[in-house]
């Protein structure tokens, strides 16, 4: 049986994302880098425009999983840089911010998800995600972290080929306003990182990532679910990146899987999460199509809750273990079991 990559939905062709007016030229999905960003198109203040580069590395290490989670974003009137180092069999986290006031643009990230540097050293931290030879080399040095224990180290993240989840949406009520975001599941993962002098090594036969880039204008106040794992399936690299709650999906939603670099639309996925807890019991995935069932085990909830009066950001992110389904386009059922990844809510108003 064969199944309709496009789930019904609008697939991008090549062009700008935006047109002269600063609107979003085309709403869809594609599974490629087609339409261009051009942050001098955006036709609102440069306070609003909101960029960043997110990665997450997990690990099933000899001595249990852990991982390490980096960020760097111009938010406009707020920069981040994040540093998060996850201790998943003691169940702890550790995460450490640094904010900038007002970048509106100086940190100067790629406008490009497939080419172009990110070097920002600010107040002790030093984060580079550089590309070299069709990968992503992630450093890191940050000599304070955790109270001076200090974290560095390099990471090699190998995408299995060029396919990825790509969407550019509208958000109802504002034609400036435009998501646009790529998401990379299923990168192999190699390297060290060292935590107040010892080392944890991220094997590619064991350790593998996920790359979040995201440009856009946002409306103030937002909820989003996301939820992606990585790793391999009978010896080969596999992802899966899900959610909904940016912007109108109506013409593409967020949920694909990748399965040895191949792309798999999926269509609609809907979260079904334990009542009055994020990680005291398990999360449910089921999509409209059939070709996405999952269950979620909990081992940590990486939460804050950060209030500055008009600006707002409530933040659970679980990590923990998925089993369940998933079909390819060509119909073909694979089976999952016990694959490292997490599911979030997030609300922000900003």
């Amino acid at each position: 049986m064969e199944i309709s990559g496009d789930a019904g939905q609008h697939r991008l062709s090549p062009g700008p994302l935006l047109d002269g007016r600063g609107r979003l030229a085309e709403a869809g999905w594609a599974g490629s880098e087609v339409r261009t960003y051009d942050r001098s198109r955006i036709a609102v203040p440069r306070w609003r425009i909101k960029e960043w580069d997110y990665y997450c590395v997990l690990a099933d290490g000899d001595d249990g999983p852990f991982g390490l989670a980096l960020t760097v974003a111009d938010n406009g009137y707020l920069g981040l840089l994040g540093v998060s180092w996850l201790d998943l069999t003691g169940r702890t986290e550790t995460t450490e911010n640094v904010m900038v006031p007002f970048p509106l643009g100086r940190l100067r990230l790629p406008a490009s998800a497939d080419a172009g540097e990110v070097v920002v050293d600010r107040r002790g931290i030093r984060l580079e995600f550089r590309h070299e030879h069709g990968a992503r080399r992630l450093v890191v040095r940050h000599p304070g972290f955790a109270g001076g224990r200090g974290l560095s180290g390099e990471v090699v993240l190998t995408p299995p080929g060029d396919e990825r989840m790509v969407v550019a949406l509208p958000f109802p009520g504002d034609d400036r306003a435009f998501y646009y975001n790529q998401k990379f599941p299923g990168l192999s993962a190699a390297g060290t990182v060292t935590l107040a002098g010892r080392e944890h090594t991220f094997d590619p036969a064991s350790a593998s990532g996920v790359f979040d880039w995201g440009r856009g204008v946002w409306t103030y106040d937002n909820t989003w679910f996301w939820a992606s794992a990585s790793g391999r399936h009978e010896g080969r690299p596999f992802g899966f990146t899900v959610g909904y709650g940016f912007g109108d999906t109506t013409a593409g939603s967020e949920n694909m899987v990748l399965v040895d670099g191949v792309a798999h639309k999926l269509d609609r996925v809907q979260f079904h999460l334990p009542h009055g807890t994020y990680d005291g019991a398990p999360w449910r995935f089921a999509s409209n199509d059939d070709r996405f069932e999952m269950s979620f085990e909990p081992i940590l909830d990486r939460a804050a809750d950060v209030n500055a009066l008009v600006l707002r950001s409530t933040q659970h992110q679980v990590f923990g273990r998925f089993t369940g389904r998933v079909t390819r386009d060509d119909g073909v059922r694979l089976e999952v079991r016990d694959l490292l990844g997490f599911a979030e809510k997030v609300h922000n108003r900003w």
